[in-house]
């Protein structure tokens, strides 16, 4: 089967095992391709995509737009700020007004949860989930689990500790979806405070000892803490929640073993991670904003339904 069985991507929890196993096997192909002299393939030439990010993004703008051309997709970047959203404007109001100009596809990044499953039953396009509010982030957990996979050969089996602000973030529900999908064992680690109370009902461990989760795990997925989300004190302070729940390379060399280091970004280095954890050879950082490129390449591809 090389068909997803999906028509949007909104969640990890939308998709299948197979469905995220088509999307790993893809990326495969388009690692290849964007390791080539020529990085382009003509692949979605007649296809016009909308990038509409209400939030603020990086990595995740860029990757999109960039694995967006090097599919050869015309490409509309659409940024809230010095829009007419400012101006009263309603979402499904913004979005037709787009889809007006003959847009196939949507990738959406929106403060609140549930938005780009609201679009997808209004609007007749493709919508790709790029964050929505604390509640999913799709195509990071894909990029993660791609990382997992090709570091470690495979992730069935893998032990995963997700470490830091569990409760304010998107990534680590996604991860935990798609991570437990592919047959790893996932623990989550953080100050109390952090850790939302319906986490054991999802099957994950809950530690509140870093060391413990470290000593227990092959890989840490280090998040940062989600100052914007937070509308009140979760820790007494940066300084103390750095004391408990930092990791540096003195605490990562005192483990028996060699864990795999991963982080979503954007770091905080000094708070959740050392520059010295961040650079090493065990973190693969950077090696997931490059195979975040191929996996959202794999994504655009599959649901525009040209394989």
């Amino acid at each position: 089967m090389n068909k997803l069985s999906t028509k949007h991507l909104l969640g990890i929890k939308n998709l299948t095992k197979q469905d995220i196993e088509l999307i790993l096997a893809t990326a495969d192909n388009f690692k290849e391709v964007i390791n080539r002299p020529i990085k382009k393939v003509p692949s979605l030439r007649d296809i016009t995509i909308a990038n509409l990010f209400f939030e603020n993004s990086t990595r995740t703008k860029l990757s999109f737009e960039l694995a967006e051309k090097r599919l050869s997709a015309d490409v509309i970047n659409f940024s809230a700020s010095g829009s007419s959203v400012k101006k009263g404007e309603t979402l499904i109001d913004t979005v037709n007004n787009i889809l007006a100009m003959k847009v196939d596809m949507v990738v959406m990044r929106h403060a609140n949860a549930g938005a780009a499953s609201f679009l997808a039953k209004h609007v007749n396009a493709k919508i790709i989930n790029a964050g929505d509010g604390a509640h999913e982030h799709p195509t990071q957990a894909l990029l993660d689990a791609y990382s997992i996979k090709q570091k470690l050969g495979t992730i069935k089996g893998k032990k995963v500790a997700i470490i830091g602000d569990i409760l304010h973030s998107r990534v680590a529900l996604s991860n935990i979806f798609c991570l437990q999908k592919l047959g790893a064992e996932v623990l989550v680690c953080g100050p109390t405070t952090l850790i939302p109370r319906y986490i054991c009902a999802l099957g994950v461990k809950v530690e509140t000892n870093l060391r413990t989760a470290l000593e227990w795990c092959d890989v840490a997925n280090m998040l940062r803490i989600q100052i914007e989300r937070q509308d009140i004190k979760y820790f007494p302070s940066l300084r103390e929640y750095t004391m408990l729940y930092g990791v540096n390379k003195s605490l990562l060399d005192s483990i028996k073993k060699e864990i795999v280091i991963m982080h979503p970004g954007p770091i905080n280095r000094g708070v959740e991670i050392t520059s010295d954890v961040a650079d090493s050879k065990q973190a693969i950082i950077l090696e997931q904003v490059e195979n975040g490129v191929a996996v959202r390449m794999a994504v655009l591809y599959l649901l525009a339904g040209r394989n």
